[in-house]
């Protein structure tokens, strides 16, 4: 088990199930991930900072078991730039 840290390159879905299989590269390195795939196709595009948690495979791919987004994440971004006006709470 390891830790990458690196810039988000390329975000490509290769297998579309309940658990979508998504490819993705973070500096150079090619990195698949399964299980938290669905948030993680909402909070991270192609420029974010992640750190990754998980191992190297035999085809040196690394498997992302947990990730880490570095500053905001694309829906909090998104979220704040809504044009439509925050709830008010009473």
């Amino acid at each position: 088990m390891g830790t990458l840290k690196g810039q988000v390159e390329k975000i490509h879905i290769i297998k579309m199930s309940n658990s979508p299989l998504v490819y993705f590269k973070l500096s150079g390195h090619n990195c698949l991930i399964a299980k938290h795939s669905l948030s993680f196709i909402a909070d991270v595009t192609e420029g974010t900072n992640l750190v990754i948690y998980g191992y190297l495979n035999m085809k040196n791919q690394f498997i992302c078991k947990k990730y880490a987004v570095i500053g905001k994440t694309q829906i909090l971004i998104e979220f704040e730039q809504s044009k439509y006006p925050h709830r008010m709470r009473y």
